[in-house]
């Protein structure tokens, strides 16, 4: 039985649908003005191997996976480079589901954005403030009122008591409360700007997510998710809106990814170590940068840098071995190894699913394909042939696939690799003519293109390092 923690209850659940079988899950996205860095990739990767691990079980998933296209920072990284603002977050939507591409992440079944939602936005909001739980200001903006929420806070665990105390209105602010969050900002000079009832205006940033949802998924869904950094405000304000809005329970289950940190810091533009997608996939592949989230707890603060990224490209490195084919020479394992190779398959699917029940437990799933991986290793080293390592090796690549780990080996152009046969070609008669000088030269030449040999009775293998 799957079993999920869940922020909102603080306790791990077993994991039941509103309907059998199917998965509604939103998970907030980016606000795109400017390239995404690995702290989305991270919490893309989490949400990724969830939703690859509930297909692997038997799901029907339907992820969505929104695009805040309409938001301050927007709106002032436009004006600084003189574009307009929604063909601005337009050319980062593009480039952020290249980065998610470049990942090995999945596709979400939809996509929705913010500036394509705003009919449904307006009506949310006329909505809450028929039931009462939101008032118009006379400056245009709408607010939501908190006190008219009586479980107001408990995603986070915060008494709206406890909350008043030291709030303050800021100044242009024409709330009852102190903690009133805005559904509809009334426009200012120069800012981009929908018609409403109450003037022209954009959304607040809480109500979007929330109409984005209903549009795409109903008025509930199973799993709503995002980094741990959005539980207050933005998602428990979500809970508040929807749930005074529909008067049902909005998500069954919160899951929040914990936050990267490079060398002890969260990322943070102030402190400038911010690392885009691109940047690191310039110098890693996409598995390191999986391995890196999959040896880790996802709901733990996850440490990115040289020392943790190198041991994660060890381990990817690891994993690969287990796809060497047989040798051609080999022999075929006997009755009794053969036996011992197929129990260990079996073992490892059991053990697999075991892990990833507990939570989404990677890092034991990681430990059940290392235990496999060893034992096809060893099953080669024994002598088995390539009928032998098939059905392990199948089995290994599903597991992997799971977690979206693609092990493949890196590749050159048919240029480069051409160059390289032909390098291992003449390093071959050089060794046959026992010219080791040439055949060092040689090794040394490869090893500065990035390409790592192995020697062996059968002759000589080759990789892209």
């Amino acid at each position: 039985m799957l079993k999920i923690y869940n922020t909102l209850s603080r306790k791990t659940e077993e994991f039941q649908t509103l309907d059998p079988g199917k998965v509604r899950m939103y998970v907030c996205g980016v606000t795109v003005y400017n390239d995404a860095h690995v702290g989305h990739a991270m919490s893309a990767i989490v949400f990724d191997i969830i939703r690859r691990y509930l297909e692997y079980r038997g799901y029907e998933v339907k992820h969505v996976m929104n695009y805040t296209d309409v938001d301050d920072k927007i709106i002032n990284r436009a004006n600084q480079l003189g574009e307009d603002p929604l063909q601005l977050s337009a050319r980062y939507i593009a480039d952020y589901a290249n980065d998610l591409k470049s990942l090995n992440v999945l596709p979400a079944t939809a996509n929705p954005q913010v500036s394509k939602t705003m009919p449904l936005i307006i009506q949310f909001v006329e909505g809450l403030i028929e039931k009462g739980h939101a008032y118009p200001a006379e400056n245009g903006d709408v607010y939501f009122r908190v006190n008219s929420d009586d479980d107001y806070g408990r995603l986070s665990g915060r008494k709206l008591e406890d909350m008043q105390a030291g709030a303050r209105i800021e100044i242009g602010e024409q709330k009852e409360n102190p903690l009133d969050f805005a559904l509809w900002k009334a426009a200012k000079p120069g800012e981009i700007s929908w018609d409403s009832p109450w003037g022209k205006g954009r959304p607040g940033w809480h109500i979007e997510c929330s109409a984005m949802n209903l549009a795409e998924l109903g008025e509930q869904i199973d799993i709503h998710g995002g980094g741990n950094d959005l539980i207050f405000p933005h998602h428990e304000n979500e809970i508040a809106q929807s749930e005074c809005y529909t008067g049902k329970e909005f998500s069954r289950y919160w899951v929040h990814n914990g936050m990267l940190q490079l060398g002890g810091e969260k990322m943070s533009k102030s402190l400038g170590n911010i690392i885009s997608i691109k940047e690191f996939l310039a110098q890693r592949s996409s598995d390191v940068m999986r391995m890196l989230v999959l040896n880790g707890t996802y709901r733990a603060p996850l440490m990115f840098n040289d020392d943790t990224l190198d041991a994660a490209e060890r381990n990817v490195e690891r994993l690969k071995s287990t796809l060497k084919p047989a040798s051609p020479s080999a022999s075929g394992l006997n009755a009794g190894n053969a036996s011992t190779l197929d129990m260990a398959v079996e073992s490892a699917k059991t053990n697999f699913t075991e892990a990833m029940d507990n939570d989404f437990n990677t890092a034991g799933a990681i430990a059940v394909l290392f235990e496999l991986s060893k034992s096809v290793n060893t099953a080669r080293d024994n002598g088995a042939n390539a009928d032998q390592l098939q059905h392990a090796q199948d089995v290994f690549k599903q597991l992997a696939g799971v977690l979206g780990l693609t092990l493949e080996e890196k590749k050159g152009s048919s240029e480069q690799e051409a160059q390289v046969e032909a390098l291992i070609a003449e390093r071959t008669e050089a060794r046959q003519q026992k010219n080791w000088k040439r055949s060092d030269e040689i090794r040394d030449q490869l090893k500065e293109m990035g390409v790592t040999i192995e020697d062996s009775k059968d002759g000589t293998t080759w990789k892209w390092s």
